[in-house]
């Protein structure tokens, strides 16, 4: 049997490898385009950045051998042929049309299996100038390698990124934070990671970027890429024009799907990608498809999404391998947890956001919390912050959020939520989630269990939920209907809140003996760091008999993290 495999990065590759191993006598040919493969594509951010020191290091195996055509050759067995394309294949003949690009020359390769793992490319915007010289995407390694070397040169002084997902914010840390360099964001949304995050936890990061001293720009409407003979001198947007001699277009990928589609294979209309079932099979069962070029089922959703991830890459290349190979795997889908670094917070998720969850039509809700990562005693321990998305009719969980410092907390809470987000769980099953526990690590009670209680709460309507903004209008309004209660001890009073003339402050250690003091036809609103205080204060209120009693929900830690009433 001889086994075709077109694309040599994180799917193909490892689709190569695995029907060799279950099956060494097969013949495996590897194909792709470029001289530079099997390289983790994921770390480019980090070797602009210089955390990976040069462009090898992203092709290295774990025991730091180069993954090239010799090493697969040697080690692997196979046939590998680089800076070739692909061009057609004949479904009929079983047989693809390659053209070797140094030479020319145009040869047809037979198969009996073939593997399409093209990638995605990158989405480019259709704007006047995107042709000048100076303007990227992140497309491969040779990209990178460029773009590094204009900046060691000292030729980029003022870089600029349009697009705040998860590549853009990546590349924006690589610009700023090893090279100095005084960089602009640009967003089309209102928000960093639309796709990723709400605003409750995206602002966060916002907040987090300017203090780094990103200039970020949400809302932006981009007219034009703006050049001077030939070079890109800024970008022109509805209202201003912004220096720059390096763009970088980070606005997404989308599959690279026109070799499937010359063959005649099913390409989903609506999401772009190729069509599979489990086992990874085309619409041809002799031709396997998976990696960025291929359509999943989301499994909160039922829904079939486009997922460009190298993890989910890696393990899908391995069900194709096992099937080729004569074994029985299947991917079911995904629930799209990620995770990333940007500058000093890790930021992270799984599932639906909130705005997603209503779309899809659930009955969405969501919970806050802010916690230290581990028990708050142990020296060191930092302030995270969580969301939790859940179907009010149900108690389904839906999504989770996670932002902290950059430590393994962020990784270990989105490890769990997404292990057991295929399995339906409800916040009652979080509630119940069994989590190892020491002080070094977490608390007896983890964020993840806090989080669901406060969505327990919110279901069993324990305490009326308030949004922050809608505190923040008050605050800052001065609204005579509301008396905001501020529990903390002045210690702990880190934003001035008792300047603002609706707010009274009551220790909460003492406050059953000021309840006399409360009024009964003004909304309470209830202030504490975490929201934990004010919900035993709201239960306390409503046993004696006030009403209108409001619970801002993750306590006024959120809106610090904002940037928002600060001193």
């Amino acid at each position: 049997m001889q086994v075709v495999v077109i694309g040599a990065n994180a799917c193909g590759a490892k689709a190569a490898c695995r029907v060799k191993r279950l099956n060494p006598k097969v013949e495996v040919i590897l194909i792709d385009k470029d001289d530079l493969i099997s390289y983790g594509a994921c770390g480019i951010p980090y070797f602009v950045s210089g955390d990976v020191p040069y462009e090898n290091a992203l092709r290295e195996t774990s025991y730091h051998v180069v993954r090239d055509e010799k090493f697969f050759r040697n080690a692997k067995g196979l046939t590998v042929l680089t800076k070739t394309l692909a061009e057609e294949i004949d479904r009929k003949r079983k047989t693809v049309r390659v053209r070797y690009l140094d030479s020319g020359k145009i040869e047809e390769i037979p198969y009996d299996k073939l593997v399409i793992a093209t990638g995605s490319k990158p989405r480019i915007l259709n704007l006047p100038g995107i042709d000048l010289e100076g303007v990227y995407t992140i497309s491969n390694l040779h990209k990178a390698i460029e773009i590094k070397e204009r900046i060691a040169r000292g030729q980029v002084e003022k870089p600029l990124v349009i697009g705040a997902g998860l590549i853009g914010l990546e590349m924006t840390e690589a610009f700023a934070d090893l090279w100095g360099l005084p960089v602009t964001l640009l967003e089309y949304f209102p928000q960093v990671l639309p796709k990723n995050l709400d605003p409750f936890t995206a602002r966060i990061v916002e907040n987090h970027l300017k203090e780094k001293g990103i200039n970020l720009v949400l809302n932006a409407r981009i007219k034009e890429i703006v050049g001077k003979e030939g070079r890109v001198i800024g970008v022109k947007t509805e209202r201003e024009f912004y220096p720059a001699d390096l763009v970088l277009m980070a606005v997404g990928v989308e599959p690279n799907t026109e070799l499937a589609k010359k063959a005649g294979l099913l390409v989903s209309p609506l999401t772009g990608g190729i069509m599979v079932n489990e086992r990874l099979q085309t619409s041809d069962p002799d031709i396997y498809a998976g990696g960025d070029c291929i359509e999943v089922t989301h499994l909160i959703t039922g829904k079939k999404v486009v997922m460009p991830m190298g993890s989910l890459a890696n393990r899908q290349g391995r069900v194709i391998g096992t099937n080729i190979a004569g074994g029985v795997a299947t991917f079911k889908g995904t629930v799209g947890a990620f995770i990333m670094k940007c500058f000093d917070l890790s930021v992270g998720g799984a599932g639906l956001t909130l705005s997603q969850a209503k779309a899809e039509g659930f009955f969405a809700s969501y919970a806050l919390n802010n916690q230290t990562e581990r028990s708050h005693f142990y020296p060191g321990a930092e302030y995270a912050y969580y969301a939790l998305i859940f179907d009010k009719k149900t108690t389904r969980i839906l999504g989770f959020q996670a932002i902290g410092p950059f430590t393994d907390g962020t990784l270990a809470r989105i490890h769990a939520i997404s292990s057991i987000l295929p399995h339906k769980p409800l916040v009652e099953d979080l509630i119940n989630l069994e989590l190892a526990y020491a002080p070094p690590f977490n608390s007896a009670l983890d964020p993840i269990h806090d989080t669901a209680h406060v969505a327990d709460n919110i279901l069993r309507g324990l305490f009326e939920p308030m949004e922050w903004e809608e505190v923040l209008r008050r605050l800052k309004e001065g609204d005579p209907n509301s008396y905001i209660i501020d529990l903390r001890h002045p210690k702990e009073a880190e934003y001035l809140v008792k300047n603002f003339s609706n707010v009274k402050p009551i220790l909460y250690q003492e406050f059953r003996y000021h309840l006399d003091k409360i009024p009964k036809d003004k909304d309470i609103i209830l202030i504490c760091n975490s929201s934990r205080r004010a919900y035993e204060v709201a239960r306390l209120l409503k046993a004696e008999g006030f009403e209108r009693v409001y619970v801002p929900l993750g306590g006024i830690s959120f809106p610090r993290k904002w940037g928002e009433l600060v001193k």
